[in-house]
């Protein structure tokens, strides 16, 4: 048994949201995603890996290729494996609680929106050659 305290857990920085990997259990792990107000999250998937978000608090917006969803608190979304994602923060602090299985948790980046320092690798760059966002 893994028991946490997301409140205890939080922490936040200006520059950048902070994932905190809380615990991993067989395939995956737990973590706490502390947004400071607009932050935006890389454009990415798991290529091996579900991804569920929960909203504790605050709420923002997540994106896919297909579709744009408010997030909540009480609010959580699925990405299945290789599903390209993006989130917004609002205008609060959020706290989302996110849980990852799979065989690799692997993230492949193929842009990022707001951070003008952000260069993609040449790996993620063959991985959306390969596998072009639709």
């Amino acid at each position: 048994m893994h028991v946490f305290s997301l409140e205890r857990e939080q922490q936040w920085h200006p520059k950048h949201h902070v994932e905190k990997i809380l615990g991993k259990a067989a395939d995956g792990d737990v973590t706490v995603a502390c947004w400071e107000p607009g932050q935006i999250s890389p454009y990415h998937c798991h290529p091996f890996a579900t991804e569920i978000y929960f909203c504790f608090s605050g709420g923002g917006i997540m994106r896919t290729p297909k579709e744009t969803v408010p997030v909540t608190p009480g609010a959580f979304v699925v990405h299945p494996a290789g599903e390209v994602h993006e989130y917004e923060n609002g205008p609060a602090r959020t706290m989302l609680f996110r849980v990852r299985y799979g065989t690799d948790m692997l993230s492949r980046h193929c842009a990022w929106r707001g951070n003008s320092d952000w260069t993609q690798s040449a790996d993620d760059a063959e991985y959306y050659r390969q596998h072009p966002v639709v």
